[in-house]
């Protein structure tokens, strides 16, 4: 009675995760009960086989193992037994793992017999290198999903199963499924092997390492490219506008304002009444033409940190205010819709190279879901011309370097892929660096302006020239893609230093590092380039393009990077990174305390500060 109470209890909690993992019911009981008793018997009905290619070397790609079935009569899937508990030798996040292989020598030796790596005469840092750049084509990925759980804690987390599991090789006509299993009980991973076909004594075990992808497509084939080499090189690169249905799958519903509705009009004798639930604004708007109000209701201005979208509504009932928001501003404001409204404003010339980017400050960009093949092809083309193939691979709709990685390695590209949206970008790989005596080098650096949109129909946009600024801590190499604080910027959402410094001290030392680099150039080259960002975004209306609102006035934070151009680093081109959704402006306000006085005079009175604001459209 007690065993059908406790199992009564497992199914409740865990009955959701084996039907999404497509374990069959009449496997449970007994996976219950190995899980209960940790009854890890797979070494009584397999065998990890060392693959002899006799006196031929094995060649690259080459399996190193097999696993046969080896129990007496075979495996049968009608057996209800036939479930076994596979452990896990290594798990860690890509954060981590250097380290976590630094801290556990004997783990290093394991994983590289595992692999297949010499070790012979390495130093463990050699070793440890090769563990990480091949780590793709062994490990296999969960994530956390849950009521509570930070956006840190939902990140994928990888692991590595142990000699049996991982020595199943790939077959397209799998005999098992190898599926991850979270054991909340004990808080414990493991992975379920269990055949899906009847397999004999003596038989190879073969899994699916893209199980659900359909068979003989262009897809699985790239997909499967860690293992099995396919050219692509013929395929297309080139990029299509998406169509219409692409910029509405997959987003809130949003309607658009009644175009009759005139602009509201504010009582120029008394202040304009601002809600706003973001304490920078309500701390830092001081400005007596504007007064604070604790309710939405009461408000002329509403300044929002949640996404609007019920413009029609808006404008018909309220048609006297204000809103810090256009209708689809999400087409700069999420990563994979920003690359394409930016190619809008591409040059048509012949002439152009296709593999280098069009227009130029937009960092070659494809959509690993949608444009799978094209970026494939891309890469490979580029291979073959031995040009530099370095990508950052990003998540469409997070911030602050979350599950953002860097690489130059395919087959890395390809299991990123399979955690979640994302795009491919490719990595500005010769950076404008910035000398930090502090940290005795010159590190990368981004720059953050802020830009203000007043208008659509007639496109009507400003920049705030107090840019902002965030460093690496590290001096810049073109390695160690795992250390963070070698090539990403954002420090303040982090354990690591922060490192401040004002525009004014800025350009100041700019004069100094680079005496034939004008920053009034420069940022001209910036002011055009976000100019052509706003034509582009603007070019087609909604859904695939920000609509018009008269109601509407917005501020967006843009971070951008520069690049030498040329190998006499002459020549300097400003990239576009992402554009920002109500950005966090706490520093704008702390280094600039009329930050919010000058925007809402600009947004809402027309009252252009010249010393701090640029028109660029």
């Amino acid at each position: 009675m007690e065993d059908i109470n406790e199992y009564d209890s497992f199914l409740a909690i865990h009955k959701p995760q084996l039907q999404a993992s497509g374990v069959p019911g009449h496997f449970w009981p007994e996976l219950f009960r190995k899980l209960k008793q940790q009854d890890f018997d797979a070494g009584n009905s397999f065998s990890l086989l060392l693959v002899d290619y006799g006196e031929d070397q094995r060649s690259e790609g080459d399996p190193i193992w097999t696993v046969a079935a080896t129990k007496e009569g075979g495996i049968k899937v009608s057996d209800p037994t036939q479930i076994y508990l596979v452990d896990h030798a290594w798990t860690f996040r890509t954060d981590n793992a250097r380290q976590l292989l630094n801290e556990h020598p004997p783990l290093v030796n394991r994983l590289a017999i595992m692999m297949g790596i010499d070790q012979d005469d390495l130093p463990s840092s050699v070793i440890i290198s090769r563990i990480l750049n091949d780590v793709w084509k062994w490990c296999n990925m969960y994530s956390l999903n849950g009521e509570g759980l930070s956006v840190e804690n939902r990140m994928p987390i990888w692991y590595v199963m142990d000699e049996l599991g991982s020595g199943i090789l790939h077959g397209d006509t799998p005999n098992c499924r190898v599926v991850p299993f979270i054991h909340i009980s004990d808080q414990m991973t493991y992975s379920l092997l269990f055949p899906i076909e009847d397999i004999d004594e003596g038989d190879q075990l073969y899994r699916d390492f893209v199980d659900g992808v359909p068979s003989e497509t262009k897809e699985r084939d790239a997909l499967l490219l860690p293992w099995r080499y396919t050219s692509f090189t013929n395929e297309s690169f080139t990029q299509k506008e998406a169509p219409k249905e692409y910029f509405l799958s997959g987003h809130i519903e949003e309607s658009l304002p009644n175009p009759d509705v005139a602009p509201p009009l504010f009582d120029g004798n008394s202040a304009s009444k601002v809600y706003s639930d973001y304490e920078m604004v309500t701390q830092y708007l001081t400005d007596p033409g504007f007064e604070i109000v604790g309710n939405p209701e009461d408000a002329d201005i509403l300044w929002l940190t949640t996404h609007f979208k019920q413009y029609k509504e808006f404008s018909e009932s309220t048609p006297n205010k204000y809103i810090n928001q256009f209708p689809f501003e999400n087409v700069i404001t999420i990563k994979d819709l920003l690359s394409i409204v930016c190619r809008r404003v591409a040059e048509k010339s012949g002439q152009l190279d296709p593999l280098e980017p069009n227009p130029k400050w937009l960092p070659v960009t494809y959509n690993l879901k949608t444009e799978l093949i094209e970026f494939v092809s891309y890469y490979q083309n580029r291979a073959h011309k031995g040009l530099d193939n370095h990508y950052i691979i990003k998540p469409w709709n997070l911030a602050r370097g979350l599950d953002t990685y860097i690489t130059k390695s395919l087959t890395q590209i390809m299991r990123l892929q399979q955690t979640g949206p994302k795009i491919v970008q490719k990595y500005i790989e010769r950076p404008v660096l910035f000398e930090r005596p502090e940290v005795e080098g010159r590190v990368k650096f981004d720059i953050r302006y802020v830009m203000l949109l007043k208008s659509v129909d007639e496109l009507s946009a400003y920049v705030y020239t107090n840019f902002f600024l965030r460093f690496a801590n590290k001096p810049f190499e073109l390695s160690d893609f795992d250390d963070y604080e070698k090539h990403f910027t954002v420090m303040n959402y982090s354990q690591f230093q922060l490192r401040h410094m004002k525009c004014e001290e800025f350009l100041d030392q700019w004069k100094v590092q680079f005496p034939n680099q004008p920053w009034e150039d420069i940022e001209n080259d910036i002011c055009t380039m976000l100019k052509e960002v706003l034509e582009g975004a603007t070019k087609l209306g909604p859904p695939c393009g920000i609509g018009a609102s008269v109601q509407s006035r917005a501020l967006y934070a843009v971070d951008l990077m520069l690049e030498w151009t040329d190998g006499g680093r002459t020549a300097i081109q400003p990239k576009v990174l992402e554009v920002n959704f109500t950005p966090d402006c706490k520093r704008a306000c702390e280094y600039y305390p009329d930050f919010y006085n000058d925007i809402f005079n600009l947004l809402f009175l027309d009252q252009e500060n010249a010393e701090v604001f640029r028109k660029i459209v």
